[in-house]
């Protein structure tokens, strides 16, 4: 484990195709733990703990997965995660030690990819890694085509998204959704199988986390769920792409 200010000897640079991990938590015996089961699966980690050292560390070695704390010394996890997706693409998993819901949303709404309510085994977490690591991928050759559903266009390929010609900037999970709706419309997606689709077979939790990024990913395209124009929620089933 390379804490902060310690100074890691890679400089940034990955070791062959090995994954790095930033943990970030003012318990450091929660960090040593958390480290010690991501290093067995293969993971270079990092550590910081406060919000400035995480800002700093995930800008200087772009870690792949980052383990973010919500209460942490100076800027709290939301704030810090704030900065980080202005940079940064990797998997957020959001720990807070409060359980009410709210919380969970801001999380969430920060960029945050899943989130962990404390107390927490440290295999639920790496259950959790493991899903999102394994998201499944089309290997449709012709799944790489430009898609247009009205102002909105996605290049799958390029992974970019447009909305009257202006770029959207979406997480890597945000586009996944995007991805996975588009790539079917009209097709309604239940929340079980945009769950196993995004976040992989493997993972586990409740489904609330589809409708969090869905509203996220609605407000970015700037889509009035009201009188939705791209992603259309179909009541008591789930959600589809295309006209009504």
């Amino acid at each position: 484990m390379t804490a902060a200010g310690a100074g890691s000897s890679t400089g940034g640079r990955r070791s062959g195709a090995r994954l790095r991990a930033l943990v970030v938590d003012d318990e450091r015996p929660l960090v040593q733990i958390l480290s010690t089961y991501l290093e067995r699966e293969g993971f270079e980690v990092l550590a910081a703990f406060d919000g400035e050292q995480a800002v700093a560390l995930a800008r200087a070695e772009r870690p792949d997965l980052i383990v973010l704390d919500l209460m942490l010394p100076g800027i709290d996890g939301i704030e810090a995660c704030r900065h980080i997706r202005g940079f940064s693409d990797a998997y957020i998993v959001m720990l807070t030690a409060k359980a009410e819901e709210v919380d969970k949303i801001i999380g969430l709404s920060t960029g945050a990819d899943d989130y962990l309510t404390k107390p927490f085994s440290p295999g639920e977490l790496i259950a959790r890694v493991r899903a999102m690591l394994r998201r499944p991928r089309s290997s449709d050759p012709g799944r790489d085509a430009v898609r247009r559903f009205g102002a909105l266009e996605l290049d799958p390929g390029a992974r970019e998204v447009r909305v009257d010609g202006r770029p959207v900037e979406l997480t890597r999970l945000e586009f996944d959704l995007l991805d996975a709706l588009s790539s079917e419309p009209r097709l309604v997606f239940s929340r079980a199988r945009l769950l196993e689709r995004v976040w992989g077979g493997e993972w586990f939790g409740d489904d609330h986390v589809v409708d969090v990024h869905i509203a996220n990913l609605r407000r970015k395209l700037g889509d009035d769920p009201a009188a939705p124009r791209y992603v259309r929620t179909m009541r008591g089933v789930g959600y589809r792409m295309g006209p009504g």
